[in-house]
Parts: C-alpha cells; sequence; structure tokens
C-alpha cells in the first residue's frame, strides 16, 4: 500500500472508531477495588492499601467521579477476612460496594456482572488484570487500565471544579451587578 492510501486507510478506521465510542453510553463502570488503590499512591497517603481508610477514601473520590459522570460505578474488594462498615452505609444504586464472599474472588464477581449486564449494554471494568480485562472484553464490554482511569478521574473532577468555579465567579458577578 502507499503511504497516502496507508494513512486515509488508518485516518478512516480511527475516525469510525472514536464515532462508534462517542454514541456507545456505559452501562455502569465495575471497578477492581484493590487493584485501584495499589495503582493510586496519592490516595491515603500513608495508610496500608487494604485499610478502611483507603477503602473509605477510594469510594468517596469515586463517588465525586460517579456524581460528575452520571455513570453508576460497582467497587468489587476481595473481601474474606475484610472488616467492612455496617452493610448498606456506603452503598447505593449509583455506587455500589460490594466484598467477595469466602471462596470467591472481586474478578470472579466482576466477571459474572460483566456476563449478565452485557445484554443491557456496555460495561467497562477498571483493572490491571489482563486476563480480566479480556474477558470483560470478549463480553462485550470495554476495560480500562488502573492509570487510565486515574488521569481520568483527576481530569473529570479537575474540570468539575473548574466549572463549578468559573459558575460560581459568573454568579458572583451577576448578584453585584443587582446591587
Amino acid at each position: 500500500m502507499r503511504a497516502a492510501n496507508l494513512t486515509r486507510h488508518f485516518a478512516f478506521s480511527i475516525s469510525s472508531r472514536v464515532n462508534y465510542f462517542a454514541r456507545m453510553a456505559l452501562v455502569r463502570i465495575l471497578v477492581d477495588g484493590y487493584s485501584l488503590l495499589h495503582n493510586w499512591p496519592e490516595l491515603a497517603r500513608g495508610k496500608p492499601r487494604h485499610s478502611a481508610a483507603a477503602r473509605d477514601e477510594l469510594i468517596c473520590i469515586l463517588t465525586l467521579y460517579r456524581d460528575a459522570v452520571g455513570t453508576p460505578i460497582t467497587i468489587f474488594f476481595d473481601g474474606s477476612g475484610t472488616v467492612r462498615n455496617a452493610p448498606g452505609e456506603e452503598s447505593s444504586p449509583d455506587l455500589e460496594v460490594l466484598y467477595s464472599g469466602a471462596g470467591q474472588t472481586a474478578d470472579d464477581m466482576i466477571e459474572r456482572v460483566a456476563y449478565r449486564m452485557s445484554e443491557f449494554g456496555e460495561v467497562m471494568a477498571v483493572t490491571d488484570d489482563f486476563a480480566e480485562r479480556d474477558t470483560v472484553i470478549n463480553f462485550g464490554g470495554s476495560a480500562s487500565s488502573c492509570f487510565n482511569f486515574i488521569i481520568t478521574v483527576q481530569n473529570t473532577l479537575a474540570e468539575l471544579s473548574e466549572d463549578i468555579k468559573h459558575h460560581n465567579r459568573r454568579e458572583q458577578n451577576r448578584f453585584k451587578q443587582r446591587k
């Protein structure tokens, strides 16, 4: 293939793929909680990665992210031997926090949810486990590495913060003009 044809071919493939993803809404984001915590050292700095404080901080950040993007999130933790908060204390339909039981892993639960939700639309799994990502993709979902998801969360929350500042300035100026 000539270079011009090759460029045109790839440009078409990329642009059509971008349009596909722009139209496809995620039904739910499935997060491997400990995988994400291990890759986000700035979160709960100085706390053990498996501690309740680290989990609570992750839940807090992902709640803000869920509020910003509007896509429901389920956070899965390997729960065997984990001391948990009171049942239902941290979960809602838009942000679920689930712990695996004895003989089960968070990965097992993510695979099961990805399979069951595939008929409703696309889910995205956030994990650094390549086998887990491949499984979710085979069920028709998508996957993100923890690093990429962390950047997405940080950028989204920074944009939200700027939007709020801009809105507040505009409202403050509008209020001053009334006087």
